[in-house]
Order: structure tokens, then sequence, then C-alpha cells
């Protein structure tokens, strides 16, 4: 059974910078897509970040370009999300997510099968 822990959350003030970790246990994220979301109060679940099963592309909105940054290191099966220049609008409940399937990548938080349980970010002003 896949699981996935995320961590590196709290409260931080806005313009500063926090690093989630999400970690797996019972498979790799090697050859699976992964990505991680975000779900603000009141709002609908949304991609942040994304990266391809082979790592060589990424993916960001338009709302975090240029602030967030995802990466993974496959011999701690862990993915991160580098998140500088945090605004008070970023204040939500992260998540990261994969896919069941290998070799297939896509932006779409309905095709993505297993999730953490989620970490708080909170941006004070």
């Amino acid at each position: 059974q896949v699981q996935l822990v995320e961590s590196g959350g709290g409260l931080v003030q806005a313009g500063g910078s926090l690093r989630l970790s999400c970690v797996a246990s019972g498979r790799t994220f090697s050859n699976y897509a992964v990505g991680w979301f975000r779900q603000a109060p009141g709002k609908e679940r949304e991609i942040v970040a994304g990266m391809t099963w082979s790592g060589g592309r990424t993916f960001y909105p338009d709302s975090v370009k240029g602030r967030f940054t995802i990466s993974r290191d496959n011999a701690k099966n862990t993915v991160y999300l580098q998140m500088n220049s945090l605004k008070l609008e970023d204040t939500a409940v992260y998540y990261c997510a994969t896919l069941a399937i290998p070799y297939r990548s896509t932006w779409d938080l309905k095709d993505y099968d297993y999730w953490g349980q989620g970490t708080q970010v909170t941006v004070s002003s």
C-alpha cells in the first residue's frame, strides 16, 4: 500500500520561505508523476507544481511560477516543494500526490491516485 506523508508546513510571514517534503512508503517515486496541490478554505483543490514521471519537465500555474519549485530525490524517495516569496493567498493545506500508473504524466488532480494527509501552510502579514 502506498502512503505519502507531508511535512514542513507552518506559520510564516509574507515574503518568507518554506520547504515542504513528501516521503513515500510502499513504493518509490521513480517513474511516476508527482504533484503538489493546495486547498484553501472554501476553494477547490488546485495544482501548484507538477513533475513528469521522468523528472524532465515541470509545471507551475501562473499564481506560483517563479516562486515555487518542485524537486525529487529518488534515493530518499522524497519530493520537495520549495516555496519562496510567500503571499497571504498561499495560505492553504498542501498535499502531495502521485499516480498509480508509471510512465504517465498529467496535471489533472482527478488522475492522481495516492494522496498525503496534507500539511497546513499559513502566511501572515
